[in-house]
């Protein structure tokens, strides 16, 4: 049989299945209550995709397609799901930035001044620029994690350094 008359989708092409957000190796997955149960739930749309896709017969080769990435889905978050370690926000020290914190800073210099960033602390399969919340293994969450209330601390903003002050602590 001829090339022209093969479908582009029977060219055997491995599907690409998007990857989890990174964690670095060796670091632990920390959540927050809210995240391991934002997991559970994607977990369980997940199962729903895959059942709704594995009862779909209409299309054998896309259906095929789906089920292999719905399949890797579900393989990547079940691991992310088993080194999950909750931690509770409460239960952290109010006076010290830690994971699950919500943190204001006031730029010192550096930057412009007066200027304030508020952010909670979370986990990284949790992190949400448009929501405020960043992962704790990002850069600005590690340069203020352990810092209290008054105390300065200089960010890494690419080849810029920020002079912040630490102006606000909630959990």
């Amino acid at each position: 049989m001829s090339r022209a008359f093969v479908k582009e989708d029977d060219a055997g092409e491995p599907p690409i299945i998007p990857p989890r957000a990174a964690l670095p190796p060796g670091v632990q997955n920390y959540v927050t209550p809210y995240g391991l149960s934002s997991l559970k739930n994607e977990l369980e749309e997940l199962e729903a995709q895959r059942g709704r896709a594995e009862a779909n017969r209409e299309d054998e080769a896309n259906r095929t397609r789906q089920l292999t990435i719905i399949k890797g889905q579900i393989n990547a978050l079940n691991e992310r799901l088993a080194t999950a370690k909750v931690v509770d926000p409460a239960q952290q020290p109010t006076d010290e930035v830690r994971f699950g914190a919500t943190v204001t800073l006031v730029t010192l210099s550096g930057g412009k001044p007066a200027t304030k960033r508020t952010f909670t602390i979370v986990g990284v399969d949790e992190a949400s620029i448009n929501e405020g919340k960043i992962a704790f293994v990002a850069p600005i969450a590690k340069a203020v994690i352990g810092a209290k209330i008054g105390q300065a601390v200089t960010l890494k903003l690419g080849r810029e350094e920020e002079r912040v002050e630490v102006v606000k602590i909630s959990y």
